[in-house]
């Protein structure tokens, strides 16, 4: 492999986790804020479909879990522990690809924001809560918007991939 081949790719992996640093730097700071202004179950309402609440969920996605009696902390904290060392991995092996890495940044960014919260909680704190006609989708915070774009780059980069052909 050239020199300079060597450099761009090195570089390309560093800008992935600079990506993924920003994504939990932005989600730790959000939830440091509603920690130290809001107690449990307060907030404010923004607008007639859309709250800040602080919530905490125990669970996975959904509240998975939530209720399961403790064990599920330290199992979602493994399995958050053993992507991030697998999307650090992809991100080494495949620096070069722009959308790929986008995604995975992302992701990389909240899951590690997310296994934080269970570290140092026990919980996920989650506090962007939409509504309509009084159902209430699932709060979630930075982080999850962080993993829900990733995931959604990801479908998008192997779709594009499947039509190259690749």
């Amino acid at each position: 492999m050239a020199r300079h081949t060597f450099i761009r790719n090195t570089t390309s992996f560093w800008v992935w986790i600079a990506m993924a640093a920003l994504v939990l730097v932005a989600d730790q700071f959000t939830k440091v804020l509603m920690v130290s202004t809001y107690q449990l179950g307060e907030g404010f309402a923004v607008n007639s479909f859309f709250n800040i609440v602080r919530v905490h969920n125990e669970g996975a996605a959904f509240s998975f879990l939530a209720t399961a009696g403790g064990w599920q902390r330290w199992f979602f904290t493994g399995l958050g522990v053993v992507a991030t060392l697998g999307m650090v991995w992809m991100l080494k092996k495949h620096p070069g690809q722009k959308l790929f890495g986008f995604a995975i940044a992302c992701i990389l960014g909240g899951a590690v924001g997310n296994v934080m919260d269970r570290v140092l909680y026990g919980y996920v704190v989650d506090f962007l809560d939409f509504y309509y006609a009084g159902i209430h989708f699932p709060a979630f915070n930075v982080a999850d918007c962080g993993i829900s774009v990733g995931a959604a780059c990801l479908i998008l980069d192997e779709v594009l991939r499947v039509r190259r052909g690749n």
